[in-house]
Parts: structure tokens; sequence; C-alpha cells
């Protein structure tokens, strides 16, 4: 595996063998060299495209020396039709960093984006700022943090979906849990707004999101388990967006014109 194909996707916890990138010679604090690992490539919204597209860095990207185990890397990512990306990534290794076979995970990730360009979930409306928090806040080991935004988009998305197609139910605004399970389960059941593979277990993932907000795990269970809740997430929020009747009815969401909120 080169360096590239890690960078290339979300920053784990979990150390990655790579191939050496450094070369033998220590990398100074301060000091930056040039390095040929294979072409990072993520995901954005292009603006111009009107789409997601995958944006690539060139066959060349920046390395900054920390310490021993420490690098940090910058590069530019593009789209087929010019829009940039500003990428950032601090890579940390579990022994020397120079080795011939180190072994890396990226602790943090930032993106400076240029106006054509938005973040890949840009889509979702009013809900990719909620989104975004809940991956800065998983990057920076948050985990109760990240959970915490995952379960208000669960909460608004259920009623919103409510109010949009006149189903009539007892409020819940952070409330009685019973309420919301109530609620969860006639949306669902007339909207399919669950993904088909979490369908027998809706609320109980809901569940689990608020045993994490109120302390029921400790931060490490709830970063193992940020990215399953974070794909009930997405899956609820995509079965929203491609059910046209729904669109129509919840206009105030913005999906209908490139993900601005209206």
């Amino acid at each position: 595996m080169r360096l590239s194909d890690v960078l290339s996707k979300s920053p784990t916890l979990d150390f990655k063998q790579v191939e050496g990138f450094l070369g033998a010679k220590t990398l100074a604090a301060g000091k930056q060299q040039k390095i040929k690992v294979g072409k990072i490539a993520l995901n954005y919204y292009c603006k111009n495209c009107e789409d997601v597209r995958t944006f690539c860095s060139g066959d060349e990207i920046y390395c900054i020396g920390v310490n021993e185990h420490l690098v940090s890397i910058d590069c530019v990512l593009s789209c087929h039709c010019g829009a940039l990306v500003q990428v950032w990534f601090l890579v940390d290794c579990d022994s020397d960093i120079n080795g011939r076979a180190p072994e890396i995970r990226i602790l943090k990730r930032s993106e400076k984006l240029s106006t054509d360009v938005l973040l890949d979930k840009a889509q979702y409306g009013e809900f990719s700022e909620l989104l975004e928090k809940a991956q800065n806040a998983h990057r920076e080991r948050l985990g109760a943090g990240a959970i915490v935004y995952l379960r208000k988009i669960f909460e608004k998305i259920t009623i919103q979906t409510a109010d949009a197609t006149g189903i009539v139910y007892k409020k819940y605004e952070g409330g009685n849990p019973k309420n919301f399970s109530n609620l969860l389960k006639e949306v669902d059941k007339q909207c399919s707004i669950i993904p088909r593979e979490f369908s027998e277990n809706g609320y109980r993932l809901f569940r689990e999101l608020s045993d994490i907000v109120h302390g029921g795990y400790n931060e490490e269970l709830a970063l193992v388990k940020f990215e399953s809740l974070h794909r009930l997430i997405i899956g609820i929020l995509d079965n929203v967006k491609i059910n046209n009747e729904l669109m129509s009815a919840i206009g105030s969401l913005g999906w209908n014109d490139g993900g601005e909120q209206l």
C-alpha cells in the first residue's frame, strides 16, 4: 500500500503499513521535501460540474518534518475542470517514520475549499454542516461530540419528514424517547427512510446514539461505533433525497438547488 492510498481515505485511528516514502535520511523539523507516493484522490462537490467529482493531486506532494514520528503533508487537489482544493494532513507513525515499511495513520486532515467547491456531502442542505462537524469531532477523537451531531440529524430529519408528509404525532423536542420511538416507526412505515440494512433496528440505533450522548459509553467506544452510525445517517438522508414526492414536500431543505439552503 502506498501513502496516497491511506491519504485518499477518511482518517481512522488504525495504523496502516505503507511503502517507505522519505528515504533513510531524517527529515528535520521544519524542513521540506518533495515525495512521490502516488496521486491522492478525494471526493468533493464541484459547482462547475454540478456533481460530486474526484479531485486528484499531482505526482509530487510536499512533506514537512515535525519529529521522528510526525510529518505534515500539503497538497493541492484539482477537478478535471480546474476547480481546486488545498488539503493538509498530519501523519503519525508508530515507530521511525523513515522506515522501509512504516505503519502510519492520519491524525488530522483539513481542507481549504475554493469558491467552486463544496464538501461532498453538501447536497444534504442544512444537514451538511452538522455532518462536517461530526466528521471533524471524530477526527479530533471526540467520540461523544461526534455522536451528538449524528443524533441531532436523526431527530431533525425524522421530525421534518413527519411535518412535510402530514403525519400527526405528539411533539418530540428532546423529550420523551418513547414519543420519538413512535414517531420514527410511523415515519418509516409511510416513507421508508431507514436504510434496508438497518430497517429492523432503526430505533435501537437511535437509542445507541442517545446512550453515548448521555454517558452510557466511553469515548473510545463512541469512536468505534461512529462509522456504522454515520453510515446509517447518510443512508437516511439519501433515502429522503431520492424520494421525489418527499423532496417536493421538504423544499425548505434546499436540496433542489445544488445543496444551498433557501
